[in-house]
C-alpha cells in the first residue's frame, strides 16, 4: 500500500501506520479512501488478526479530507446537472457518503479497533478516530482534536455529526460542531472524545493493551440501553434546541446553509437508529456541497488560504536565512510584532525612543506568556527562553547585524523618514527595510532611503498575536529579494501573506475605509444609529463598522484623512467627513474605545458597551420605518466588493486570490461569500452591475460600476474565470 503499513504482532493485533509519502500531513484523498476500505475489509476477514491500532507515522495524526477531491466531485456534480439532475444529485451523494459508510463497517465489524491519536486530528482524520471503538491520546498540550469542517461552509460528513450528538453532552456538542471548535487533550478527555491520555511513548503499547484486555468490538450507541446526552423530547432537549436555533440565528442572520444543516443533522440523527441517522447526514452533506456558499468558502478559506501560505506569491530567488530582526517602535503594535517574531525562534531587537517605554513593549511578550502559562499552552521555561530572544533597547547600533528591520513608529511621514536614515546608518547594506504603515504610500516612504530596492510595506492587523493576515506592499523600485525574504518572515511567524502593488491605504484598508465611510453615511443621512452597527451583522459582517472603527480608534480615522489631504488636497475627503470625525476627536475628546468612548461608551466591567447616547443629537434621525434594510446590507457588501473591483482594475491587486482571502482575514468581510469577488461572481456580474447602478442613483457615485465591472458583465464572464490564468502563473 503506498499510504498504510501493517504490522501484525504476535498476539494478533495489528498496527496500521499511516504516512503518506511526500506530504507534511496526512490528509483523505482518493487513494486514501481505496485503501482504507482495503484495510478495513482485511482486517473484517483475516481471522489471525484479533484488533486493530491505527495511529499515524508522522507529527500529526491528520489534517482531514483534502477539499481539491470535493471540487473534483462538484465539477463532476455540475457537469452532469446538465444532463440529469437528478442522477448528478445521486452521484454526488454516494461519493459524499464514502468515508461515512467505509467507518460505519469499520464500527460495525467483528474486530476491536483503537485510534492511538499521537499528534492533532482534525475532520475526516478526527472522524476515522471516532468509529473506532476506544481512542488514546498522547499527553501533549500542543494537540487539538476537532471538527472543523464548518469553518469553511462545510459539516463534517464522515458520522461526525452524530457520533458528537451521542458521545458529548448537547451544549459542548453543538457548540463543537458549529463553531468548528478544536479542544486540547484535557478538554478532549472531559467532553468524553477519547477514553485516555497517556505519556507518548506509551501510546501504542497502552492502545494495543485495551483489545488484548478485551475491549468489546461495539459503540455505545450499538449497544442494548444506551441513551444519548440528549433527550430530545425531554424539557432539557427541547429548551437546549430553541435557544440552540435563537442563538444560531442571532450570530448567523441566517448566512450559513452549512450550520442550518448541521441543527437538522443533530435534531433529525438523535431521532434514528444510527445507520438511518449517517444517511441524513450523508444527504445534508451533499446538499451543502452544492450551496453557493460551501463552493465559495471552500475555495477562499481552504485552497486559495493553503496557496498562499506555502508562499504562492514568493518570487524564485535565494535569500539568507532570517536569524535576527530589528523592531522599531515599541508600541501596541511594535510590541506584537516583535512577540510573533520571537515566538518563530528569531533574535529581537525592539527599540523606542526611551528605555521605559521599549521595556514595555518587551512587557507585553510577557503578558501574553503569562497567559498561555496559565492556560497550560505554555510553560515558565518557554517563556524565559522566548523574553531572552527580544533586547529591548533605544541604542540603533545594536541594529548592525539584523536581516530585516521592520518600523512601526507612528503614522507620520516625517517621524517615519527620520526612523529610516537612523536605522540605513546602523545597518548594512544589504538589510531590508518594512513599514508597517497602514496607509502612507511605500514608494513615498522608500524615498528616505539609500536603499529603495530593500524597502517594502509590511502591513500587521491588530491584535498581531491574533489577526492570522499580513499585507505585504511592493514600492515602485522594491526588488525579488526583499519580496522574498517579506514573504519568507510571514510564513515563518505562521501568517497569511498576501502581496500588493502600492496605492493609498494598499488593498485591505482601502475596503476597510469604504465600510466605515458607508457607515459615517448612514449616520448623517440620519439612519437609527442602532441599525448602522446591526444591520452589518446582518449582512454578514463579525463586527459593525463603529464598533470597528472605535478599536482602531477615531483619532487614526483622523490621522490619516489629515494625511490624505495634505499629500492630494482639499478634495480628496468628503468634508462631511471630516466635519463628523472632528467633532468626535476635538469637540468631544471621543477617540475610540483606548480612551473608553467613541461612538459607544466602555463603562467599566462587567458594564457592557454602549452607544454614545448623544450620537443621534448629532444628525436628524430619521423613522426605522423610512429606512430598507436590504439597501443597508447592499450598501456594505457592494462598496467594498467595488472597491476590491477597483484594486484589480488599477492592478493594486494582481492575483484575486488574495482580494478574497486578505478581505476576510484582515477585517472579516462576510465569510460566508468568499470574498468580495467571490461575492461579485456568485451575485453574477450582470445582477451585480444593475443593482450597483440602483444604489449609486440613491446613495452615491462610489456605488457606480467600474469600466471593468461593466466590460466583464457584458461578456458574462466572471473574476475567477477572466484572472485563472494570471493566479495559475
Amino acid at each position: 500500500m503506498k499510504n498504510f503499513t501493517v504490522e501484525t504482532d504476535s498476539d494478533g493485533i495489528a498496527l496500521i501506520t499511516w504516512d503518506m509519502p511526500e506530504k507534511s500531513m496526512n490528509v483523505i484523498d482518493a487513494t486514501v479512501m481505496d485503501e482504507l476500505e482495503a484495510l478495513i475489509e482485511q482486517v473484517e476477514s483475516d481471522d489471525s488478526i484479533k484488533g486493530a491500532v491505527i495511529t499515524s507515522g508522522k507529527k500529526a495524526f491528520g489534517a482531514g479530507a483534502d477539499l481539491t477531491m470535493l471540487q473534483s466531485m462538484l465539477g463532476t456534480y455540475a457537469e452532469e446537472k446538465s444532463k440529469d439532475a437528478q442522477k448528478a444529485m445521486a452521484m454526488l451523494y454516494e461519493a459524499s457518503s464514502r468515508l461515512s459508510l467505509a467507518l460505519r463497517r469499520l464500527e460495525t465489524g467483528r474486530k476491536a479497533w483503537v485510534a492511538a491519536i499521537n499528534g492533532t486530528a482534525l475532520g475526516g482524520c478526527f472522524e476515522i478516530a471516532l468509529a473506532c471503538h476506544a481512542r488514546v491520546l498522547s499527553d501533549d498540550e500542543s494537540i487539538t482534536l476537532g471538527l472543523p469542517e464548518a469553518k469553511v461552509g462545510l459539516l463534517p460528513g464522515g458520522g461526525g455529526t452524530q457520533r458528537i450528538a451521542r458521545l458529548v453532552n448537547p451544549q459542548d456538542g453543538v457548540q463543537m460542531l458549529l463553531q468548528g471548535k478544536n479542544q486540547r487533550p484535557k478538554k478532549a478527555k472531559q467532553l468524553n472524545l477519547v477514553h485516555e491520555i497517556v505519556p507518548a511513548a506509551e501510546l501504542i503499547e497502552r492502545s494495543m493493551q485495551l483489545i488484548r484486555d478485551g475491549l468489546k468490538p461495539a459503540a455505545p450507541w450499538d449497544q442494548k440501553g444506551f441513551k444519548a446526552p440528549l433527550n430530545l423530547w425531554s424539557p432539557t432537549g427541547m429548551q437546549m434546541l430553541a435557544a440552540g436555533n435563537a442563538i444560531l440565528r442571532k450570530e448567523s442572520y441566517g448566512n450559513y446553509p452549512n450550520a442550518i444543516n448541521i441543527m437538522k443533522c443533530v435534531y433529525e440523527g438523535l431521532q434514528l437508529p444510527m445507520d438511518t441517522a449517517l444517511k441524513v447526514e450523508a444527504r445534508y452533506f451533499a446538499h451543502t456541497l452544492t450551496t453557493p456558499e460551501a463552493r465559495a468558502m471552500v475555495r477562499s478559506l481552504f485552497i486559495n488560504m493553503q496557496e498562499l501560505n506555502k508562499g504562492a506569491r514568493r518570487p524564485d530567488v535565494e535569500t539568507a536565512s532570517i536569524k535576527k530582526v530589528g523592531v522599531i517602535g515599541a508600541g501596541f503594535m511594535g510590541a506584537g510584532i516583535a512577540y510573533v517574531t520571537a515566538k518563530a525562534g528569531m533574535e529581537v531587537v525592539l527599540i523606542d525612543r526611551d528605555q521605559e517605554a521599549a521595556e514595555k513593549g518587551k512587557s507585553y511578550s510577557e503578558g501574553l506568556l503569562d497567559k498561555a502559562i496559565k492556560h497550560r499552552h505554555s510553560t515558565e521555561e518557554k517563556k524565559q527562553a522566548l523574553l531572552n530572544l527580544i533586547t529591548a533597547t533605544t541604542d540603533y547600533d545594536k541594529l548592525n547585524d539584523c536581516d530585516l528591520i521592520v518600523e512601526a513608529v507612528f503614522e507620520d511621514k516625517a517621524i517615519k523618514k527620520t526612523v529610516t536614515e537612523q536605522t540605513d546608518a546602523a545597518t548594512a547594506d544589504s538589510c531590508i527595510f518594512a513599514s508597517n504603515t497602514s496607509t502612507i504610500p511605500i514608494s513615498d516612504l522608500a524615498k528616505a532611503s539609500k536603499n529603495p530596492e530593500k524597502f517594502i510595506g509590511i502591513h500587521f492587523f491588530s491584535p498581531v498575536d491574533k489577526m492570522m493576515l499580513v499585507e505585504i506592499i511592493m514600492g515602485e523600485q522594491t526588488g525579488d529579494e526583499a519580496l522574498a525574504m517579506a514573504v519568507d518572515y510571514v510564513m515563518a511567524i505562521k501568517k497569511t501573506p498576501i502581496v500588493v502593488n502600492d496605492s493609498r491605504g494598499f488593498y485591505v484598508n482601502r475596503c476597510v475605509m469604504r465600510y466605515l465611510s458607508e457607515a459615517w453615511n448612514m449616520l448623517i443621512e440620519g439612519v437609527p444609529v442602532p441599525m448602522i452597527d446591526n444591520v452589518a451583522k446582518m449582512a454578514g459582517m463579525p463586527v459593525g463598522p463603529l464598533t470597528l472603527n472605535d478599536a482602531v480608534a477615531i483619532d487614526l480615522s483622523q490621522k490619516v484623512i489629515k494625511q490624505t489631504i495634505a499629500d492630494l488636497g482639499e478634495g480628496a475627503e468628503d468634508p462631511r467627513h471630516i466635519a463628523l470625525i472632528n467633532t468626535l476627536v476635538d469637540d468631544h475628546g471621543r477617540l475610540g474605545k483606548k480612551v473608553g468612548k467613541g461612538f459607544y461608551d466602555y463603562p467599566p466591567k462587567p458594564a457592557k458597551a454602549a452607544l454614545w447616547p448623544e450620537l443621534k443629537e448629532l444628525y436628524p434621525q430619521l423613522s426605522a420605518d423610512d429606512v430598507l434594510v436590504q439597501d443597508l446590507k447592499d450598501r456594505y457588501l457592494y462598496t467594498i466588493a467595488m472597491e476590491a473591483a477597483r484594486t484589480v482594475e488599477e492592478g493594486v491587486v494582481s492575483d484575486i486570490r488574495e482580494a478574497d482571502v486578505g478581505a476576510i482575514l484582515g477585517f472579516g468581510f462576510a465569510p460566508y461569500t468568499g470574498g468580495p469577488l467571490s461575492f461579485i461572481d456568485e451575485t453574477g456580474l450582470e445582477n451585480f452591475r444593475l443593482r450597483a447602478e440602483e444604489l449609486a442613483k440613491k446613495y452615491g457615485s462610489h456605488f457606480a460600476p467600474t469600466p471593468l465591472i461593466n466590460e466583464m458583465a457584458a461578456n458574462g464572464d466572471t473574476f475567477y474565470n477572466r484572472f485563472a490564468n494570471d493566479q495559475a502563473a
